[in-house]
């Protein structure tokens, strides 16, 4: 008798899907996938472009700020408006007339600024809503007190490199940018942190380091926060960012976390205890 063909079955993989949020382990149904792990797939396309087309909502954000003792001065892109931003890179990087000016004469007198923190929608304004607050309410108690900050600001339809212009502007020795990340598909509401050292229009992405994927089931805001502090403590103490600052800051003790995610995982083996 010969064996019947197998219709559906699940895929052994599928116990990795406990340890990240990829599409592996999706098992099959004859020739192609489950009708669930389908419709799952369209649903984050459609959470994905909703993600680079919702608007920030500012006079939230403004709040939430003010909350945390930093009222923002709000600027806006050279893009003006979303579909120019989408295809205008370059008028992404720059501030408009109006928002320049404005800055410039919010620049602080005397010494120059330690650090300028900067907040752009980027292309997951969601991603900004929903981890920038708690992100800075981490940050904050770390810095040291002696450092001095520039005027917070908010920039919509902002791109990485504006902070280049707000920083220079400000005569901030380091801008800091949080920012939302491109949509993936399995984290739409991704935010990214960006610093640079001596910020100038110009500035290429090999003078600035990063921080990414910064959400729930990525890099968790204690930990973005103290890598943050590090870089940022580094960056001004050395006079540099970029591919000559590396990210050697001692972690934070979860390693008793991981072990738990990772326990029963089909290829370490049955008995085989998670490596240290």
């Amino acid at each position: 008798m010969r064996d019947q063909p197998v219709v559906s079955a699940d895929d052994p993989w599928s116990l990795l899907r406990r340890l990240t949020t990829a599409r592996i382990g999706l098992g099959r149904a004859g020739a192609s996938q489950p009708t669930r792990h389908h419709l799952a797939f369209q649903l984050d396309q459609a959470r994905a472009r909703d993600a680079v087309l919702t608007p920030l909502d500012v006079a939230r954000l403004e709040q939430e700020l003010a909350a945390l003792g930093l009222p923002p001065v709000v600027l806006r892109s050279a893009a003006g408006e979303r579909r120019t931003y989408l295809q205008r890179p370059d008028l992404g990087r720059r501030l408009d007339n109006e928002s320049a000016a404005r800055l410039a004469a919010l620049a602080p007198p005397g010494e120059p600024p330690d650090v300028a923190l900067i907040i752009a929608d980027g292309l997951s304004a969601p991603a900004v809503q929903k981890h920038a607050r708690p992100l800075l309410q981490a940050l904050l108690p770390e810095l040291p007190a002696a450092w001095r900050l520039a005027p917070v600001a908010v920039v919509e339809q902002g791109r990485v490199a504006i902070s280049d212009e707000i920083g220079a502007l400000l005569r901030a020795r380091l801008a800091v940018i949080l920012i939302g990340e491109r949509p993936g598909l399995s984290s739409p509401d991704s935010l990214g942190v960006y610093l640079t050292y001596a910020p100038q229009i110009g500035n290429t992405d090999a003078g600035r380091n990063c921080l990414s994927n910064i959400r729930e089931g990525g890099l968790g805001y204690a930990e973005a926060a103290h890598k943050l502090h590090y870089l940022m403590g580094q960056a001004l103490q050395r006079q540099l960012s970029g591919v000559a600052l590396k990210d050697e800051a001692p972690g934070l003790a979860d390693a008793g976390a991981r072990q738990g995610a990772r326990a029963g995982c089909f290829l370490l083996g049955a008995d085989e205890p998670p490596p240290a």
